[in-house]
């Protein structure tokens, strides 16, 4: 049986949380289901968000890469107090891929940007033994892609 559970946060340029998944046994998964974000209010905003498998503290930047296996998803927001000028666009990815540990959602800027809301929405699932091997597998060789 599977159930969601959410997530949400006021996130700023630069900055990395950490979401805290990780268990003692590892048989608990979680899946992206739903990744959203919005400015704090009217004004010119650019920002990407990223959500990540791993920790990404110091390597915090604005470009999207989907070839990067530790990448679950992204968000990229572009906002203007002129619409005619720069209207809104949003980006939303999800990744279907299970995992085990704890995630990081990193934002950066690409001119300005106030701080941004996020909102994320996780499947959880019981894993048997063969999955949680797999997905904490997956993990340690993340880390030692970084």
């Amino acid at each position: 049986m599977s159930r969601r559970i959410s997530f949400r946060g006021l996130i700023e340029d630069s900055e990395q949380e950490m979401i805290p998944l990780q268990t003692n046994n590892g048989l608990t998964g979680y899946r992206i289901v739903k990744f959203e974000c919005m400015q704090d209010g009217f004004g010119n905003s650019e920002m990407v968000i990223k959500i990540y498998k791993t920790d990404q503290a110091g390597n915090i930047d604005n470009t999207i890469d989907f070839s990067d296996n530790r990448l679950l998803a992204a968000c990229m927001i572009s906002g203007s107090s002129s619409a005619e000028a720069n209207p809104e666009d949003r980006s939303i990815i999800f990744d279907n891929e299970i995992f085990n540990q704890n995630i990081y959602i990193t934002a950066a800027v690409s001119s300005s940007a106030d701080p941004t809301n996020y909102y994320i929405e996780l499947e959880q699932m019981k894993l048997d033994l063969n999955e949680q091997t797999v997905a904490t597998l997956k993990d340690i060789r993340n880390v030692g892609a970084e």
